[in-house]
């Protein structure tokens, strides 16, 4: 996983524009407030609402 800190700090939630946060494996970022995870491939963030995976309450 090499997603720069500096990016991370500058990513946003497409949908809400709220914080996002990598989740424990590495592979997503995660909005808390929409309750979606963004996946990582090939170590670029996939920022595309419609194929952001829904969180489990």
């Amino acid at each position: 996983m090499s997603i720069s800190k500096e990016l991370l700090d500058i990513l946003a939630c497409p949908k809400c524009k709220g914080d996002i946060y990598l989740n424990k494996k590495g592979d997503g970022l995660i909005c808390d407030t929409c309750k979606l995870r963004y996946e990582i491939k090939d170590d670029i963030p996939i920022m595309l609402i419609d194929e952001a995976v829904k969180l489990e309450d």
